[in-house]
C-alpha cells in the first residue's frame, strides 16, 4: 500500500503483489522485446512502476458502480431535470491500450429518488477505469443510472480525444469525439434540446 499527503488530501492505493510481480515480468519482457536494456539504470524500476501504473489504471474492475450510487440515495420530490457537467474522464482505449480523455456530462430527471452529486462522477470513474471503448463507456453509465435509480430519464454526452488517433495512425491532433446515450423523457426532442441548451449555457 502506498499514501501520497497532498495538501490534506490522502490518496491510498492498494496493490496485489502477486499480481505486479507477474505484469512487472511481462513488461520487462516486452521492453527487452523493443531493444532497449532492461539492465540499464534508468529502466531497472520500470517494469514494476507500470504494472503499478496499470493495476490503478484497471481498478474499475473492483468497483461496483451500482453500489456506488446506492450508497447515496435518498427519497426527495424534486422532478426536474440534475445535470452535472464537465466531469473528467480517463480511460484506455481497449484496442491499442492508449488513454483517451475529455469529459462526460450527465443528467437525470428524478422519480421519487435523488442521489449525492458526487456519485455520478464516480460510476464515471468505475467504467472508465477499464479497457475501454467510449461507445460502451457512455451506455454502460446510462444503463447503470437508469437500472439503480429509475428515474424519469438519463442523458449522458461524453466529449473525448483518443491518444490512438493523435499519436499513431492518421495522426490528427484536433479531433474530438462526441457520444451519447440517452432514456425515457430524454428521447424526446424538447426534453433533449433543454438538456443541449443548459449543457452550453455559461450561468453567471
Amino acid at each position: 500500500m502506498a499514501e501520497e499527503f497532498i495538501e490534506g488530501y490522502v490518496r491510498s492505493d492498494d496493490y496485489n503483489d502477486k499480481k505486479i510481480e507477474k505484469i512487472a515480468t511481462m513488461y520487462s519482457s516486452i521492453i527487452s522485446e523493443l531493444g532497449e536494456d532492461i539492465e540499464r539504470e534508468g529502466l531497472l524500476k520500470t517494469p514494476e512502476r507500470v504494472a503499478k501504473a496499470m493495476q490503478y489504471l484497471t481498478h474499475g474492475y473492483d468497483l461496483d458502480p451500482a453500489e456506488i450510487l446506492r450508497g447515496a440515495m435518498f427519497t426527495e420530490d424534486h422532478n426536474q431535470m440534475v445535470i452535472v457537467k464537465d466531469i473528467e474522464v480517463y480511460s484506455m482505449c481497449e484496442h491499442h491500450m492508449l488513454p483517451f480523455m475529455g469529459k462526460a456530462h450527465i443528467a437525470y430527471i428524478p422519480n421519487g429518488k435523488i442521489v449525492g452529486l458526487s456519485k455520478l462522477p464516480r460510476v464515471v470513474d468505475a467504467f472508465a477505469r477499464r479497457l475501454q471503448v467510449q461507445e460502451r463507456l457512455t451506455d454502460q453509465i446510462k444503463t447503470c443510472i437508469q437500472e439503480t435509480m429509475n428515474p424519469l430519464g438519463v442523458a449522458v454526452v461524453i466529449e473525448a480525444k483518443h491518444m490512438c488517433m493523435q499519436m499513431r495512425g492518421i495522426q490528427k491532433q484536433n479531433s474530438v469525439t462526441t457520444t451519447s446515450a440517452f432514456t425515457g423523457a430524454f428521447e424526446k426532442d424538447s426534453t433533449r434540446r433543454e438538456f443541449i441548451h443548459l449543457l452550453s449555457a455559461r450561468l453567471s
